[in-house]
């Protein structure tokens, strides 16, 4: 009988699945399609395959995210690659694991009709911002490389009403405006934009969304499930980008409008492909820039704040 219970214990025991862990992560803003893959990955069972109960978590305030996970109230968030550089100068305990959106998205932006044709025509002309301290030095550098500094040009802080005061004609052009977003908003409301791109205008390449971890817990073999499923989720995506866009509106029906339809299709070939994958030199090239700007005092080793998890 003994034997006999064992063996039925072991069976019950074998059948049984483990019990799925959960894995919190805290986005950078409100639901988005930037967020497609993490979206398409929950609603295709990618996580729950590799034993994780994922819950996607939108912000109150979109400063915070970085710095929960820091503390340990989160097991990745959702981030940028210049804000990680200045977060580990500030010394939260930080490390990128993974990248979601592989190009930059920021952008300086003009009405299409603007007499604004180059860089060098925003001499005396008001340019708005929202992210002092970083944007402006984003702005400086792009001035630069057609002879002009920041003081040849009007900020204005107009906080996060990027498009509307340009199309009000309160400022003459608006840096930090996504390329995916922006446009598409001041089309579809008849006052088309005009685009100048960070990475064509002296700012080096950067991985506009990451995702990042405590420094401490990059072992976590969590993670790796975790960015296993985003990079089946990118595929799908890639391979059936209609059927992953009503996995990403299910449930989500307010999300299911002409402009994020629109940025659907312009950020869907933005997306990592290999989101572990980690390229060392971007990130030092990087930072160099930012110490050139004086944003960072020092360059330490990329392996202190960017891994490859495996």
């Amino acid at each position: 009988m003994k034997h006999l219970f064992l063996a039925a214990l072991f069976s019950i025991l074998v059948a049984s699945p483990a019990a799925a862990e959960k894995f919190t992560v805290l986005l950078d803003w409100f639901v988005n399609p930037d967020h497609g893959p993490l979206f398409v990955a929950l609603e295709r069972g990618e996580f729950s395959k590799r034993g994780l109960e994922v819950e996607l978590i939108a912000p109150a305030d979109p400063n915070d995210p970085p710095k929960l996970v820091a503390a340990g109230r989160g097991d990745v968030a959702i981030s940028y690659q210049p804000q990680l550089h200045l977060q580990v100068a500030a010394g939260l305990p930080l490390k990128r694991v993974g990248t979601l959106v592989a190009t930059p998205l920021s952008s300086l932006v003009v009405l299409a009709d603007s007499p604004i044709t180059s860089i060098a025509d925003l001499k005396g002309r008001k340019v708005g911002f929202s992210v002092g301290g970083f944007e402006d030095a984003l702005l400086g550098a792009m001035l630069e490389k057609h002879g002009l500094k920041l003081t040849d040009v009007d900020l204005v802080n107009v906080n996060f009403s990027l498009s509307p005061s340009l199309m009000s004609g309160k400022v003459d052009a608006v840096i930090g405006a996504y390329r995916n977003f922006e446009l598409n908003q001041m089309d579809i409301e008849g006052r088309p934009g005009r685009a100048f791109y960070l990475e064509e205008e002296g700012v080096p390449a950067y991985d506009e969304l990451i995702i990042v971890a405590k420094s401490d817990n990059v072992e976590n073999p969590e993670i790796a499930a975790f960015l296993a499923a985003v990079e089946a989720g990118t595929q799908f995506m890639i391979n059936h980008p209609d059927a992953a866009w009503e996995l990403f509106i299910k449930g989500r029906k307010d999300l299911d409008d002409e402009l994020n339809r629109r940025a659907w299709r312009d950020t869907l070939p933005r997306f990592a492909l290999r989101p572990a994958a980690l390229d060392r030199g971007r990130y030092q090239r990087f930072a160099e820039f930012l110490k050139g700007r004086s944003m960072i005092k020092t360059i330490p080793p990329v392996e202190s704040y960017a891994v490859e998890v495996r």
